[in-house]
């Protein structure tokens, strides 16, 4: 396994050693990978919206009816 130093604000480091205190972690690596895995399957499903986006052809709605619509269920959660 490869090792990375990294440097970061004081309040970073607080962060992620309270995230590894609060027992769902076992070390700040730990925490560095799942947060690496999450941004990884993240942009994975960015990828996949993209092209499915691209596949379903126009729409016929309005950017703005789109954004509207987004915003909607982004409120509701």
């Amino acid at each position: 396994m490869a090792t990375l130093n990294i440097s970061m604000p004081d309040a970073m480091r607080e962060w992620i050693d309270a995230q590894v205190q609060g027992g769902e972690y076992a070390n700040a690596s730990d925490y560095i990978r799942d947060l690496i895995r999450h941004d990884q399957r993240e942009r994975d499903a960015v990828r996949l919206a993209l092209i499915d986006g691209e596949k379903s052809g126009r729409s016929s709605r309005s950017v703005s009816d789109i954004a509207r619509q987004t915003k909607r269920r982004m409120k509701r959660g």
